[in-house]
C-alpha cells in the first residue's frame, strides 16, 4: 500500500500484511482490511462554516489574473472549511460509501469517488473527474453536459491526462468521454462527470512502478495545465501546503494496481474539524458559482437508506 502527499515530500509505503487496522483502515473498490460493521451506522450530521465569499474572491482573483496572463489554462483552487461534526472519524468511516476510503492514523479521512490510475494486465487506466452538479436541479444532466465552461475544463484535463499517460505508455486513447456518475451524500445527490483514458505499458512495468507514479503525479484533475506552472500558482493562491489532501493512495498486489485521488477529505486541525474542497478555474469561471461548488463538495457519501 502507498500513500503519497500532494507535494510528494512524505510518501508512505507499507506491506499489506503489516498494516495495523487500529491505525489504518482502507477500502479500495471492495478490497479492504476490515469487515464492515454489522450494526446500523450512525446518522451523520455535518454543519458547514465556510470562509466568507470576499475571502474566497481574493484567492479566485489571484488565480484569474494568471489565467488572463496566459500562465495557466486551468487551475484547481482549493480551500479549507471548518465543519461542526459530532462524530469520530471512525464513525464517519463506517457510514461512508466510496470507491476509495482511507482512515489514516486518526489524522485524516478520505472517501473519494475518483480513480487516479489502475493497472490491469499490462494496461493503465485513468478516470479524470471534472464537473459537479446538484442532481435535484431540473435537467441537471443536460445542463452539466451542455455547460461550455465545464466542457472546456473537462477537455483540458482529459488532454493533460492523455499526455501524462503518454509519458509511461503507448497506444493511449480516450475510451469514454464525459459520462455521468451519481453520488448520494448525507444531504443530497450529486452528478459528476468523468472520462476514461487507457494505454499499454511495457512488459517490465512492474520494475518501474515508482517511476510511473512520479511521472504522473500530482494528478492533473486536482492541479491543472500546464502542470508545473499551475502548481506554482496554486501555492501562491492557497498560501499553504496541501499535505495529503489531493495526494493519492492505493495498493499493488504484485500484478495489478488500483489507486484513488485523495479528494473528499476531512482532518483534525488542532481542536477543529476541517474539510478541504475546491474546483477547477478557467477563464470562463464565475467566482460565485465556484464558491457554491466547493461548498456543495463538502459532504459524506452514504447509502440512501442511511
Amino acid at each position: 500500500m502507498f500513500v503519497v502527499d500532494f507535494e510528494m515530500k512524505k510518501p508512505v509505503i507499507i506491506k499489506l500484511a503489516d498494516i495495523d487496522p487500529a491505525k489504518i483502515l482502507f477500502e479500495i473498490n471492495g478490497i479492504k482490511n476490515t469487515e464492515s460493521r454489522d450494526e446500523k451506522p450512525k446518522l451523520i450530521s455535518l454543519q458547514k462554516l465556510p470562509m466568507g465569499f470576499k475571502d474566497y474572491q481574493k484567492k479566485f482573483d489571484s488565480v484569474l489574473s494568471h489565467l488572463e496572463y496566459g500562465d495557466s489554462f486551468l487551475t484547481n483552487l482549493t480551500v479549507k472549511t471548518e465543519i461542526e461534526l459530532q462524530h469520530s472519524l471512525n464513525d464517519v468511516y463506517a457510514v461512508s460509501r466510496a470507491k476509495y476510503k482511507l482512515l489514516y492514523n486518526n489524522q485524516f479521512l478520505v472517501f473519494s469517488p475518483e480513480t487516479f490510475i489502475k493497472i490491469q494486465d499490462g494496461k493503465i487506466f485513468s478516470f479524470p473527474m471534472k464537473g459537479t452538479i446538484d442532481a435535484s436541479i431540473p435537467n441537471a444532466e443536460e445542463k452539466i453536459l451542455s455547460n461550455q465552461k465545464e466542457l472546456s475544463e473537462h477537455v483540458t484535463i482529459v488532454d493533460l491526462i492523455r499526455n501524462d499517460l503518454s509519458l509511461v505508455a503507448t497506444e493511449v486513447e480516450v475510451k469514454r468521454f464525459r459520462y455521468i456518475e451519481k453520488i448520494q451524500t448525507h444531504s443530497k445527490a450529486l452528478l459528476q462527470v468523468s472520462s476514461e483514458i487507457s494505454g499499454r505499458l511495457g512488459p517490465d512495468y512492474n520494475a518501474h512502478l515508482g517511476d510511473i507514479l512520479v511521472d504522473l503525479l500530482p494528478a492533473g484533475s486536482i492541479s491543472g495545465a500546464p502542470k508545473r506552472k499551475t502548481i506554482e500558482i496554486i501555492e501562491q493562491a492557497e498560501g499553504e501546503k496541501r499535505g495529503f489532501y489531493t495526494g493519492v493512495f492505493g495498493y499493488f498486489n504484485g500484478k495489478n494496481l488500483d489507486s484513488g485521488v485523495m479528494i473528499r477529505f476531512m482532518e483534525k486541525d488542532g481542536g477543529k474539524w476541517i474539510y478541504k474542497s475546491g474546483g477547477g478555474i478557467n477563464s470562463m469561471s464565475n467566482a460565485q458559482s465556484e464558491y457554491e461548488e466547493l461548498i456543495n463538495k463538502i459532504y459524506v457519501p452514504v447509502n440512501r437508506k442511511h
